[in-house]
């Protein structure tokens, strides 16, 4: 595995690598720099997606886990830049209970580039497991100029 870090308004984030695939994001400093050509990319991806200059990520993306969490990260990575759904809208999408969407969403590997921060609860806003949490999703939702249904 390969690891390195990233610094944006959200926060530092490290991307982690692994088989020619992006495997992970977490909020915090590697104490690795690694330079592979996919890290690399990665990097220049989240720092265009930072400064606003880009809506889609195009990665190799890999998630280890479940064949539910894969459906719900696949449901997720389709919602596109500045929009929004609900974990109700996934699990009628993928004929699953929400709640098990909820899980799956708070246990998705790749935030940002999987972007469980636009997924909300049939009422509005609901947590995030990235730092900072709802506040952190409320910032990924301004940045996106989908903070109107927050209002």
């Amino acid at each position: 595995m390969f690891e390195t870090t990233v610094h944006t308004q959200f926060g530092s984030l490290v991307i982690v690598e692994k088989d020619d695939a992006i495997v992970a994001l977490r909020w915090g400093t590697s104490a690795r720099n690694d330079t592979t050509e996919l890290l690399k990319d990665a990097v220049r991806q989240i720092e265009e997606y930072d400064a606003g200059t880009r809506e889609v990520f195009d990665l190799p993306l890999r998630v280890e886990g479940s064949a539910l969490q894969r459906d719900v990260c696949d449901a997720i990575y389709a919602i596109g830049f500045g929009d929004t759904c609900t974990y109700g809208d996934i699990a009628k999408a993928l004929d699953v209970p929400a709640q098990a969407v909820g899980q799956a969403c708070g246990g998705n590997p790749i935030p940002i580039i999987i972007p469980c921060h636009r997924v909300m609860g049939a009422k509005g806003l609901t947590g995030f497991s990235g730092a900072g949490g709802v506040e952190t999703k409320v910032a990924l939702l301004r940045h996106e100029k989908a903070a109107g249904l927050l209002i």
